[in-house]
């Protein structure tokens, strides 16, 4: 790295560390503005393993200022950030739209529909997050309904109902009432019957293929016109399970000659073959489509809202032939986009997931490198900061970017002030530095660095130093220079080895010595860190053996983790953590 690009580092690191402490109301941390700083300056990636040391000095100073000082800081240097932190002051609460003619019901009644094929990425949380938020906003009414008629193309995953209830009470949300489409089977038949009576469905044996082209051509189907004994005797045959799979369908007549084809005569009723997985639904052949049950769900549970994505303007339209046989009226609706996330390797899709799963790519669901709400959760992020992030994204009909960041800060907001903070040298993985022994001359025999920064109450740790340290290389100053070894004191890097000398904090305020993360050579515990681009392992100071299982720490300079398990005991037994975020 030159000296101009240095400076370029430099200057942008001290406006990110500025902005990143004042929104916060806490220390800036250098993992927390490597993100920004990169994505603002592409062209620093390049210099990606020196960064940390070159901001790691300016972080220390900005970190010593009070927070008057900060702002007045950047106000001098990026005045433009100030304005963004006033107006986020500034925002109002309520970031999701008035529902459309709310005040006309007595309760607002929403649903979540979700196919239980497999358990929840990421993009899943929106709909819990919104809904149970405008539940609140209208002390409405919330039904959790498992739409599980397919037990073929979208064949429920018996681990996944447990699994959706459970995530959407890590979002902080219970449903007033659950029910699973599976068990509702009769009430449809029921339904369809009424509808054959109302001469609104008939019973079509043609070949898809066959039955497309009439439908492309607006020509009506040859069995359109069947009257209604027949149609209900056919019907009666498929509910007994007399078809096979594609031999005879249910159809909803609506307008043949439609402009859009999707709508013409749409199945409301086919047969499969395979049974479903839930024994109580195992003996049924004859199952509704989506839209059918559905649709009548809607109206028999009272839903006055649906929310659902642009892609499926169809399905309200097909609903709108049924209502209209049955004079029911239809709920309001607001279509929005869909939720894109790139912060993955791994596409959002359930079936993806899952087949990587199966494969033995991912160790899990809730592998650090899957999109998932399990993956996020024992990672250590609060269901709340999902919430807050999705609702922030509103209701547009567009489609929407989810920066990982911004569910980042709001969890970092929710945990910052209670988390103890611990040091992790990392030696090998993904981006791991490496890491470097050497023994320390002429200090104290221990270091005592603060629980808390924030809170001198919590009191300090102890570290020992008499067999040396372990630093991560990139670390490691030229033979000569002099690093300080946070919590101890500043060394200088002599002949293999790091002699003490008698400098104070002045020379990290001024910038010229370098603050660094170590742990002691003896002592320390191998520690394992599973990461969103794999493992990485290296060495915990040795208080880290004191932590249960989903206690949070933040190995400093590398960011928040959850503990995962605690094996205390010599060097050669691991600690196993999960990386929360920087």
């Amino acid at each position: 790295m030159d000296d101009d690009v240095r400076e370029r580092v430099e200057e942008a690191a001290e406006v990110n560390a500025l902005f990143n402490a004042l929104k916060h109301e806490s220390d800036a941390q250098v993992g927390a503005i490597m993100g920004p700083l990169m994505g603002e300056n592409p062209d620093f990636r390049e210099y990606g393993n020196e960064i940390p040391g070159v901001i790691g000095p300016i972080v220390e100073r900005v970190n010593g200022m009070d927070a008057a000082g900060k702002r007045d800081r950047l106000a001098e240097l990026a005045p433009e950030k100030v304005a963004e932190l006033e107006s986020e002051d500034e925002e109002d609460e309520q970031a999701l739209p008035d529902l459309p003619n709310a005040d006309e019901y007595d309760e607002v009644r929403m649903r979540l529909a979700p196919n239980p094929n497999g358990p929840w990425h990421l993009g899943s949380a929106r709909m819990p997050a919104v809904i149970g938020t405008y539940k609140g906003i209208y002390d409405g009414w919330m039904l959790c309904r498992f739409d599980d008629t397919d037990p073929e193309t979208k064949r429920p995953d018996l681990g996944a109902y447990g699994e959706i209830i459970d995530a959407i009470d890590y979002l902080g949300f219970e449903p007033d009432e659950v029910v699973r489409a599976s068990d509702r089977v009769e009430t449809y038949y029921d339904h369809a019957r009424e509808l054959i009576d109302l001469g609104g469905a008939y019973t079509c044996s043609c070949p898809g293929g066959e039955f497309s082209e009439l439908k492309n051509s607006a020509e009506a189907c040859p069995h359109r016109d069947k009257d209604a004994e027949t149609v209900r005797e056919e019907f009666a045959a498929m509910v007994a399970g007399e078809y096979d799979s594609g031999e005879m369908v249910l159809r909803v007549k609506t307008d043949i000659e439609h402009k859009n084809p999707a709508l013409r005569d749409f199945v409301a009723f086919r047969m499969v073959d395979r049974p479903h997985p839930r024994e109580e639904a195992s003996e049924y052949r004859c199952w509704p489509m989506l839209d059918f049950q559905s649709g009548i769900d809607d109206h028999l549970f009272g839903i006055t809202h649906i929310i659902r994505g642009i892609d499926l303007q169809d399905s309200a339209k097909r609903q709108g032939f049924v209502y209209d046989y049955f004079g029911w009226e239809y709920p309001d609706v607001v279509h929005w986009g869909h939720v894109q996330i790139d912060a993955y390797d791994v596409a959002m899709s359930t079936s993806t997931i899952k087949e990587l799963v199966d494969a033995g790519e991912l160790t899990g669901w809730d592998d650090p490198r899957a999109p998932t709400i399990a993956s996020l959760r024992r990672r250590g992020i609060r269901g709340e900061a999902i919430v807050d992030a999705m609702v922030e994204l509103g209701t547009s009909s567009s489609n929407v970017d989810l920066a990982m960041s911004a569910i980042y800060a709001n969890n970092r907001d929710l945990i910052d002030e209670e988390t103890d903070r611990a040091f992790l040298v990392r030696d090998e993985g993904p981006d791991a530095p490496g890491a470097v022994e050497l023994p320390v001359e002429g200090g104290p025999d221990a270091g005592h660095p603060p629980v808390h920064p924030n809170h001198e109450d919590r009191g300090r740790r102890t570290i020992p130093v008499e067999s040396g340290v372990l630093l991560e290389s990139a670390d490691l100053p030229p033979a000569g220079e002099r690093v300080w070894l946070k919590g101890y004191g500043c060394v200088r890097h002599e002949d293999d080895r790091l002699v003490a000398t008698d400098d104070d904090i002045d020379v990290v305020r001024e910038g010229s010595v370098q603050v660094v993360h170590w742990v002691p050579a003896e002592g320390s515990h191998a520690a394992r860190l599973r990461t969103m681009d794999g493992d990485v392992t290296g060495y915990v100071e040795p208080g880290v053996t004191d932590y249960d299982p989903d206690d949070l720490v933040q190995f400093e300079r590398v960011g928040f983790a959850r503990i995962d398990a605690v094996d205390a005991g010599d060097r050669d037994e691991t600690v196993v953590a999960y990386f929360t975020h920087p």
